[in-house]
């Protein structure tokens, strides 16, 4: 992606809205704005037939200014150009365009930023300008669609520009604009000011059969190489004032004539900034999270996703899909579509008929849609309602499929980071029912503390509004982190090991320290661990040797009392969920045996808001008598045994407390 200077030096603005604010939680009001927001739908420029007649005062952004279906034939006369341009301008601009690739070609994405200033800091606009190109280019490397023919131009609102169209098809000047709105200024792109430079032109023919006109606009360059324009704007606007929550939203705003989105924007709150927790990890998912959205994955635009199952191009010879979402028998509203329904079988390992792609019900009508992933079976997804702890976010294959059936795009699913949440877990997960009735090892009850999903973290078990009384571990919000080495304490009685290749289990180790037994619940410790295969590792405890860990069981370790359980299917499985690494990008590709073995041998990742932790400490207790002599040492080294007790996951706690001590 080439920008002009101006532009290179302000596009990292948009990673602002991703800067990690402890305690609190991303609120995305996407379909809010999405709902208020005018877009504008090129005309169709067609040689053989009339184009699609516009319609004044459409609805913004639920009815486009050109409706599908309504073209009416004229034998004998040549097609309308496209509003605001002439017959001979717009037969040159087909004529001028050079010759595309007839196959989908990595998205063109060009960002622009207006020229107001808004106080970064230099070092501030380089961090977020390499966020914004990490995130740009990892969504041209998914994306592919039939370039746009030179430069691209977007079009003006005729419902802006013009009074009245002449509406009479005998006549020679049919469906071209008659009158112009004196008050015209200019086209906005939610609150950005679109530049002529990136308009078509306008023209206004005052008689209903004279070729004469009068230029209302000048044709703009537009701007070439480019297949979709962002528009970044950074603006502490009244939505970013009265939603403390949220740090930024997009739209889109224009859309090609068959339906793909042109350009859109997005807000950045710019009091959201703050340097010193600002992430780029979380920054580029955000920006993507954000991307996606302009670029489809809205419930506006669902139904105009069209159905390519019969042309190998994405794009082309395409029909309408129609309506694509509907109500599931327990009322939540899915997508279904051939790629999103395989992509969540395959997830699930499930056939049943009604695995569409269930989306966010949380402040929804009933079948009514969101623009979201329900966060209680695709958690972690890329657009899930609310993103977490950036570690924990995955481009996951549901929502790559989702932008393959929407028809504009070639989607390399190959590129899908794996989705651990509800692996393999069949057709029932996530259901309210299945989660409270803890059916599934993905979710919790209680309120203890125990071991993240992805094993990264230590969690505490907490339910959000989005889970809907369903309860999961969730990272603390301080010293979570496994693989963090300055994590660890000088001296832990619980044998816990802190560095890049250590995981969290489900254990209640303690040392054995002269005859004081300390005795402590089942809790998430971190212990460094090593693959031996798939989903075969081996742990190490401070200062232990490494000890087989059988996946699904139990073991001691000598020299302490207590087990450590082994998670299933959860390690060694997959060799795209390590942690962040300097030395590695942020998003690998999917898995396979050469990543696995790089994970196995410990090599290393995935918008947030980690749980806070507010665990309360107890003592461990003498468990029989000492002799009188030792009594004060016993006590003493006792005493710097500090362990949190809380419940474990039922399915560990019997096997884990029951033991024997070694």
């Amino acid at each position: 992606m080439v920008l002009p200077p101006p532009q290179r030096l302000w596009v990292g603005l948009l990673v602002v809205m991703v800067v990690e604010l402890p305690g609190s939680l991303q609120k995305c009001i996407f379909d809010e704005v999405q709902a208020q927001a005018r877009v504008v739908r090129a005309a169709p420029v067609a040689p053989d037939g009339p184009p699609s007649e516009p319609r004044l005062g459409a609805q913004a952004g639920r009815e486009h200014l050109l409706p599908s279906g309504q073209q009416t034939n004229h034998p004998g006369r040549e097609a309308s150009p496209p509003h605001g341009l002439s017959v001979t301008q717009g037969r040159r601009l087909r004529m001028l365009a050079p010759p595309m690739p007839a196959f989908p070609q990595p998205i063109r994405i060009q960002t622009w930023i207006p020229v107001e200033g808004n106080s970064l800091s230099e070092a501030e606009k380089e961090k977020l300008e390499a966020a914004v190109e990490e995130a740009v280019k990892m969504v041209s490397s998914l994306l592919s669609v039939n370039r746009v023919p030179g430069p691209l131009l977007l079009s003006r609102d005729v419902s802006k520009y013009c009074k009245f169209l002449w509406k009479n098809s005998s006549t020679a000047n049919y469906n071209r604009c008659g009158r112009a709105n004196n008050n015209y200024r200019t086209e906005t792109c939610l609150d950005v000011t679109i530049p002529d430079g990136h308009l078509a032109g306008c023209d206004v023919y005052s008689e209903a059969d004279s070729p004469r006109r009068t230029r209302l606009r000048p044709e703009g360059a537009g701007l070439p190489d480019t297949d979709f324009l962002l528009y970044l704007h950074v603006q502490a606007t009244d939505k970013c004032r009265a939603e403390p929550q949220v740090l930024a939203y997009a739209v889109h705003c224009q859309t090609g004539t068959d339906g793909r989105p042109l350009a859109g924007v997005v807000v950045l709150c710019r009091d959201r900034l703050a340097e010193a927790a600002y992430s780029q990890r979380a920054t580029v998912q955000t920006v993507i999270h954000e991307l996606f959205h302009a670029l489809g994955f809205s419930k506006e635009l669902f139904h105009t996703w069209r159905d390519c199952s019969s042309t190998s191009q994405a794009g082309a010879g395409c029909s309408p899909r129609g309506r694509v979402t509907h109500s599931d028998g327990s009322g939540l509203m899915r997508v279904f579509t051939p790629s999103v329904v395989a992509a969540l079988q395959r997830h699930l390992a499930s056939a049943h008929p009604e695995l569409g792609g269930p989306l966010e019900n949380l402040d929804v009508p009933p079948g009514r849609l969101s623009s979201h992933w329900e966060s209680r079976v695709l958690q972690g997804s890329i657009m899930a309602a609310m993103l977490g702890d950036s570690t924990t976010v995955r481009i996951d294959p549901v929502t790559l499929a989702a932008l393959q059936d929407t028809g504009w795009y070639a989607v390399d699913l190959s590129r899908a980071q794996s989705l651990v949440w509800g692996d393999g877990e069949g057709a029932m997960f996530g259901s309210l029912s299945a989660c409270q009735n803890k059916s599934s090892s993905f979710f919790c009850t209680g309120s203890g503390f125990g071991c993240h999903y992805l094993h990264l973290h230590k969690g505490e078990c907490q339910t959000d509004p989005h889970l809907e009384g369903c309860r999961m571990y969730k990272p603390l919000k301080n010293g979570s982190e496994c693989w963090k080495e300055e994590n660890g304490r000088e001296e832990d009685w619980s044998g816990e090991v802190f560095g890049f290749h250590s995981r969290c289990f489900f254990s209640n180790l303690t040392r054995q320290v002269f005859v004081c037994v300390c005795v402590s619940s089942v809790e998430g410790r971190c212990y460094r661990h090593r693959c031996t295969g798939p989903n075969r590792y081996q742990i190490q405890v401070s200062g232990s040797e490494w000890v087989d860990c059988p996946a699904g069981g139990s073991i001691q370790i000598k020299g302490h009392r207590g087990l450590v359980h082994c998670p299933d299917k959860r390690l060694c499985l997959y060799g795209d969920v390590t942690p962040p690494s300097e030395d590695v990008g942020t998003f690998p590709a999917s898995i396979t045996s050469e990543t696995l073995t790089s994970a196995q041998n410990g090599t290393r990742p995935p918008l947030r808001h980690p749980a806070e932790l507010t665990a309360a400490s107890a003592l461990c207790i003498t468990a029989g008598l000492c002799l009188l002599a030792a009594a004060v040492v016993s006590y003493r080294t006792c005493g710097l045994c500090r362990l949190r007790v809380h419940a474990a996951p039922e399915d560990h706690t019997q096997d884990l407390q029951r033991a024997p001590p070694p």
